[in-house]
């Protein structure tokens, strides 16, 4: 496991968690629990969640940081 994963957010983080919560009404502010630093814990628990691999997560989380909406 990876423990150096950088997101590269260019929203903050809170803002990005809702925008996630909002395409994704199943997911609840425990499974988008995040603290800078700890990025493999919030990409491990949304791998499962999603059944996506991480980097699917990864360019998912930063298209709607960016606002780009990969979303779906």
């Amino acid at each position: 496991m990876e423990n150096n994963i950088k997101l590269n957010l260019e929203a903050p983080w809170e803002e990005v968690r809702e925008r996630i919560k909002e395409r994704n009404i199943n997911l609840t502010d425990s499974d988008l629990e995040y603290e800078p630093g700890k990025e493999d814990e919030l990409l491990s628990r949304l791998e499962k969640i999603m059944n996506k691999g991480r980097p699917e997560v990864i360019a998912y989380i930063e298209s709607i940081s960016a606002n780009t909406d990969m979303a779906g």
